[in-house]
């Protein structure tokens, strides 16, 4: 039998399945548990799972399939800080695709652990990171007012109004879910930026 912890979704919540040792040692798959995550990881870790869980439930709710490739590479960090934190493998069940695969611990800077217990992040690159949000936040403006204009000019400006909420609401998990990701949360910084100030535009359109 396998001696690989399991994280996996289950009823909308992240579950951490350990496996159970009998007294000669062996492995029973039966006879594993469903730990406290809180108890095992830490509050911290804990927590990020749980906002992790709600994000794909979210997902799963909607059934559009948007951010999938977003909820699958969180889950795989999630995964490695759990491994980590365990000293072990951990087998991750994606919640998008269904595929297991396994994670092994990677001490790495990104998941080095301090004496108060809490991760420590790399020292952000500032200058290149503002500059790949100020792309995004543009390109999201340009995308945003082309939709609303195209829209106002064809249709109504109510129309142009309603499409802006749906996008904004279909982006809005994915932002959610990426803005504590290394690189990525530079990319959300700038589409929440740029969804900000295209809201302006899009008002403006719609009742001129």
């Amino acid at each position: 039998m396998t001696d690989e912890a399991e994280l996996l979704l289950r009823d909308d919540r992240a579950v951490l399945v350990l496996p159970t040792r009998r007294e000669n040692g062996d492995t029973d798959e039966t006879d594993q548990r469903s730990a406290e995550l809180a108890d095992v990881l830490g509050a911290d870790l804990a927590d990020a799972l749980a906002e992790w869980a709600r994000v794909c439930a979210a997902m799963s709710r909607t059934g559009s399939g948007a951010g999938s490739e977003v909820v699958s590479r969180r889950g795989r960090q999630l995964a490695g800080r759990v491994a980590v934190r365990l000293g072990g493998p951990v087998r991750y069940r994606d919640p998008a695709s269904g595929h297991s695969r396994v994670v092994r611990p990677n001490r790495s800077p990104a998941f080095a652990r301090p004496p108060h217990g809490r991760a420590v992040d790399p020292t952000p690159p500032w200058a290149t990171g503002l500059t790949v949000a100020a792309f995004a936040a543009v390109f999201v403006v340009v995308a945003m007012l082309a939709l609303a204009s195209t829209l106002a000019s064809e249709t109504a400006g109510w129309v142009a109004i309603l499409a802006a909420a749906v996008v904004s609401a279909g982006l809005a998990p994915s932002l959610w879910l990426g803005r504590t990701v290394p690189v990525v949360r530079w990319l959300v910084l700038g589409a929440v930026v740029g969804t900000a100030v295209s809201w302006l535009g899009v008002l403006v359109i719609a009742f001129s």
